[in-house]
């Protein structure tokens, strides 16, 4: 393999990477938010939080 092919290869593989990176951390990030969003949600009668 010549080195232009290989430089190609490993160039779009570090894109691979960094794209994978960035779909990983959107999932973190979303996952964050949902969270956040049950521990603000308003608590039915009757029920209690964990930490009261």
């Amino acid at each position: 393999m010549d080195i232009a092919a290989m430089s190609t290869m490993m160039s779009q593989a570090k894109v691979q990477q960094q794209a994978s990176i960035s779909v990983m951390k959107m999932a973190m990030d979303a996952g964050q938010t949902q969270m956040n969003d049950m521990v603000q949600a308003p608590v039915p009668k009757g029920w209690r939080r964990f930490n009261d």
